[in-house]
């Protein structure tokens, strides 16, 4: 045989295809919860990783992929009854982290709606509250969003809230400003925040975007990260709601921090699918690329960045499982959410720069994805918590002393 004939014959080698969960985490869902994953996987891929980068340069929405998502039946994946898709925490996580894998713009909106703005009603609502707005929300009738931060009031808002609530017979009137709100430019409600002038108590206001009085929204523009979440600054100005919408099991603060623990270890999940789809975006982009007449993947530098990123997302991974399994069995605490919250967002930053090392300048294009998902990582890194206020969480629990000013 002449060596032409048996360059001819060689079959190409089989590489192996990108895969994210090193240690197999998938394994530890049941057959039927690995369904609804892989329900959720096929629909990120097939309909929205083909449009997503166009939508994200743009800064706008994709409502047309809404209907498909509304088939998935995941809304309010986590909570029991009313509609909602129910399951393990463990569960309606991985469905985040699949999300983010292909867009966090979109894992963003699903955690918004479904993790803070139905997790509100259905921890801090009544009985009758639970039933009017769950179930159009878990067939995303209604699109929820959750109103928090205000433009001087981050981190401080446990005891810095400026917007405020008045009693007045059976109406609340509402006055302040809300910025970052996800979702509000075109959703149906949102979960406003604000303290009670009565007795300086932070509490909670189902108010109806497109009906209630005294209700604006402005889109935020230009924003750097997680462009196709639509960022609302909200302005309430006299803004009545009724007692009716009032969070009937909401008297403090404590319970909206009830709300934030849990989403915020969603957050740390998201952050763990942000660095899933920048590994496995740049491991194929190795696989292709070639200098010097061969894929950059056997090269020795590039094969030392590939594996500092999947020991950062295996680590991550196998943190958010256990948190996970806290909050399935009834033991999850502020410092277990802060500690995956800020350690997982730290080693995506570290990870996503990893990515955008390996692809050189196409990094900064849309092209590969990768450049979008270091850009929306800054978000991430910043939402639900910043690192600084998540550490004094921990720090206090670990040392048994108080850092907060």
């Amino acid at each position: 045989m002449t060596e032409a004939h048996s360059q001819e014959t060689k079959k190409p080698k089989i590489l192996p295809k990108p895969n994210s969960d090193f240690y197999e985490t998938f394994q530890m869902l049941s057959e039927a919860e690995q369904q609804t994953v892989s329900k959720v996987r096929a629909f990120m891929e097939n309909s929205v990783a083909p449009v997503i980068n166009d939508f994200w340069a743009k800064d706008s929405f994709p409502f047309d992929l809404l209907p498909g998502f509304r088939d998935l039946q995941i809304a309010g994946a986590g909570y029991e009854g009313y509609g909602c898709a129910g399951g393990s925490n463990l569960l309606a996580c991985y469905i985040a982290m699949e999300i983010a894998r292909i867009d966090c713009s979109f894992a963003t909106f699903f955690g918004v709606h479904s993790g803070l703005a139905m997790g509100s009603i259905f921890l801090c609502g009544s009985e009758e509250q639970k039933k009017k707005w769950l179930p159009p929300m878990a067939r995303l009738e209604k699109i929820g969003s959750f109103g928090l931060t205000e433009p001087l009031v981050g981190s401080g808002a446990s005891r810095g809230l400026g917007t405020t609530a008045r009693r007045e017979g059976n109406n609340w009137i509402l006055n302040g400003q809300k910025k970052w709100i996800g979702n509000s430019t075109f959703g149906d409600l949102t979960i406003i925040w604000a303290r009670d002038v009565a007795d300086d108590q932070v509490k909670g206001f189902i108010v109806e975007n497109k009906t209630t009085p005294g209700f604006k929204v402005e889109k935020i523009q230009h924003k750097m990260a997680l462009r196709v979440v639509q960022n609302g600054h909200i302005t309430l100005e006299d803004c009545t709601v009724s007692e009716e919408n009032r969070l009937q099991n909401d008297t403090s603060f404590r319970d909206t921090a009830r709300v934030l623990r849990m989403t915020r270890g969603f957050v740390a999940w998201e952050a763990v699918g942000c660095q899933m789809g920048a590994y496995e975006n740049a491991l194929l982009y190795a696989q292709q690329r070639e200098q010097f007449g061969k894929p950059i993947a056997s090269f020795q530098l590039i094969q030392d960045l590939l594996v500092k990123m999947v020991g950062n997302i295996t680590a991550c991974q196998c943190m958010v499982v256990r948190l996970s399994q806290l909050q399935d069995q009834g033991k999850l605490a502020d410092e277990h959410a802060s500690l995956a919250k800020a350690f997982c967002t730290v080693k995506m930053r570290e990870t996503v720069g990893y990515a955008r090392e390996l692809l050189g300048a196409n990094g900064i294009l849309l092209d590969y994805n990768v450049g979008r998902f270091v850009a929306d990582a800054e978000a991430i890194y910043s939402y639900e918590g910043t690192r600084e206020m998540n550490t004094l969480i921990v720090g206090r629990a670990v040392s048994g002393f108080s850092a907060f000013i």
